[in-house]
């Protein structure tokens, strides 16, 4: 079974920055879309930000210009740099693959928590 290990989160104080990590196996993470998506208690999981194998961002509305995702290649491996941190930030936060373009297949890790304490 694939696995995406995440790391990093936890616990700040609005305003502050945190950032999250994801490792990929390799077959996979060097053809894969990567992308972060978060869910709030009651709510639905939603996109933060995507990025293509060819290194092609988009960002929701909501954390434009404060969040930051890139890709490590050489290690296989997502960042995500969340900065301007917000209460309504706090989620669990999980990445996502997508391998393919006409025959996909999605993969999951199993969600990083985040706290933004205000």
């Amino acid at each position: 079974q694939v696995q995406l290990v995440e790391s990093g989160g936890g616990l700040v104080q609005a305003g502050g920055s945190l950032s999250v990590s994801c490792t990929a196996p390799g077959s996979i993470f060097r053809l894969s879309t990567m992308a972060w998506y978060r869910q709030a208690p009651g709510k639905q999981r939603e996109l933060v930000a995507r990025i293509t194998a060819g290194g092609d961002t988009n960002y929701a509305d909501s954390v434009k210009d404060r969040f930051t995702i890139s890709r490590d290649n050489a290690k296989n491996t997502v960042h995500l740099q969340m900065n301007s941190l917000k209460p309504e930030d706090t989620a669990v936060y999980y990445c996502y693959a997508r391998l393919g373009l006409l025959s996909v297949t999605d993969y999951w890790g199993q969600g990083t928590p985040v706290t933004v304490s205000s």
